[in-house]
């Protein structure tokens, strides 16, 4: 095998950039794909354009859906040393598999490349195909490059010099066999296990516990059995929300990026591969499943199949239509208090459907105020795939705001039924929690408006001391409602 000239100096040679998993910590292929999908008008030629090749795939993807170069998440420490590089008077050039018309845009958007060396219609410039354009360019061992992948071993075995970006060790090693390394960058491995269980936001599971509502309404807390299976039902929850959420994370890539938070998840923000995420979906929603089937409640598993259709619609299209969205959120939660009675054989009642129905829906608009509220108040005038614009923002409220009011009617009439008569001892102790659950929604609305909130109220009642006590004051109440005395 031919070596290298150890003596030279590598500043003299050009440096090839590599742009999928190196310069951006994402793929732009995969990227296009995603947005691709969620219109028909492309969903529809993609199979054609499959078979055309790789190469058409993505020249037609890049005609038709144009990513933001602006947005993308770029490689900090390698940026900065590719300045240093160019101010030492080195030719930078972007060589990328990715089509021609993204790979401009992103040189156009740096502003530090010399040239673009891309995938065109007709050639897919990955591995070998990579290796050969750039010796016939440069010449062989007249170049240096910087790649991540397997794929770029082709590439090294002709370069001068090597930057390893984001490696694995064995190829690393491999790498290092081939072609003297100038430099290499890695991700901090405690900081990716980090993004991989924020990623799962087992801060939202709390709303999985509406599973045990049925139980504690029941006053049934003795019941093992039945509290085993919810259990076993709120794992399963669990787990398909948060392939749902991974799986909501994947399409929203672009919209996350443009909000002032969520462009630090960890698909948004680059820290946890496009990839991965894919990978990590059907391993969530088969625990989920198999978790629901342990149950042995044949319904309790339907209601989570529904729960997973509906929310992987609302992913994919229902959250891009307003209104739509805050009721398909209100049905979901519903369908956890669904879920819970059946497997738990604790059915929900008639007024606990029409009470937690308007509180859900509340909650939901709670959560889209707060989103509306948020990019509008950082001068956007339009929240991304939600189909609200700032002048949604007051009218917003007021339906969610009737919708709370609504929920303490209902909690009123149900005290004064025959119904709760049925159930309590005591049922008069129970207006206590008109004013003391009407004042808890009043509270999440002032925090809204405020701009106190800028997650999920569930989550955000989850970290606020008031909204314990005011779970401890509707429990004591419960509880002495419940005792004869």
């Amino acid at each position: 095998m031919e070596r290298y000239n150890p003596i030279l100096r590598t500043e003299i040679f050009p440096l090839c950039v590599d742009l999928d998993g190196t310069i951006v910590e994402t793929d732009t292929f995969i990227e296009c794909l995603i947005v691709g999908i969620r219109k028909w008008s492309v969903l529809s030629r993609i199979p054609r354009w499959v078979i055309e090749g790789k190469a058409k795939l993505k020249q037609e993807l890049a005609c038709h859906v144009k990513l933001d170069p602006a947005l993308l998440p770029y490689n900090g420490s390698l940026l900065q040393y590719l300045h240093h590089q160019k101010n030492l008077g080195r030719r930078l050039f972007l060589v990328t598999a990715a089509n021609k018309q993204i790979a401009e845009a992103v040189k156009n958007h740096l502003g530090i490349f010399e040239e673009v060396i891309a995938s065109s219609t007709s050639h897919n410039l990955r591995g070998e195909e990579k290796a050969k354009v750039l010796v016939e360019r440069f010449g062989n061992r007249k170049f240096s490059y910087v790649g991540n992948d397997l794929t770029d071993l082709h590439v090294w075995k002709h370069a001068y010099s090597g930057v390893l970006v984001n490696t694995q060790n064995v190829i690393a090693t491999r790498a290092s066999d081939l072609t003297m390394i100038e430099k290499r960058f890695d991700k901090d491995k405690p900081r990716r296990v980090k993004a991989l269980v924020r990623s799962l936001r087992p801060h939202q599971w709390v709303k999985n516990l509406l599973v045990f509502v049925p139980i504690i309404t029941a006053k049934a807390f003795g019941d093992f059995g039945s509290l085993f299976n919810a259990f076993l039902l709120f794992v399963a929850f669990c787990s398909i929300a948060s392939g749902v959420y991974v799986l909501n994370d994947l399409f929203d890539l672009e919209a996350d990026r443009q909000h002032p938070t969520k462009r630090e998840r960890p698909f948004a923000s680059g820290r946890l591969s496009i990839a991965s995420g894919f990978a990590m979906v059907p391993i969530l929603f088969c625990t989920g499943l198999i978790f629901s089937f342990s149950t042995k409640v044949p319904a309790a598993a339907e209601l989570l199949l529904l729960y997973l259709t509906i929310t992987i619609a609302y992913s994919l299209k229902l959250k891009e239509f307003p209104l739509v969205d805050v009721f398909t959120l209100s049905a979901l939660y519903t369908i956890r208090l669904f879920a819970g009675g059946e497997v738990t054989n604790y059915h929900v009642s008639f007024w606990l459907i029409a009470f937690s129905g308007f509180v859900f829906l509340a909650l939901a608009i709670i959560k889209r105020t707060s989103e509306l509220k948020t990019m509008t108040d950082g001068q956007k005038l339009h929240v991304p795939r939600r189909g609200y614009s700032h002048e949604d923002l007051h009218v917003i409220q007021i339906f969610g705001i009737a919708s709370t009011f609504v929920s303490s009617i209902v909690l009123a009439l149900y005290i004064q039924s025959h119904a709760a008569a049925d159930i309590y001892y005591r049922p008069q102790i129970l207006w206590l929690l008109v004013p003391v659950i009407l004042f808890w929604q009043c509270r999440l609305w002032l925090s809204v408006t405020r701009g106190y909130m800028d997650d999920d109220p569930i989550v955000y009642s989850a970290k606020d001391w008031v909204s314990w006590v005011v779970g401890l004051i509707v429990a004591a109440t419960l509880f002495t409602a419940s005792i004869r005395i």
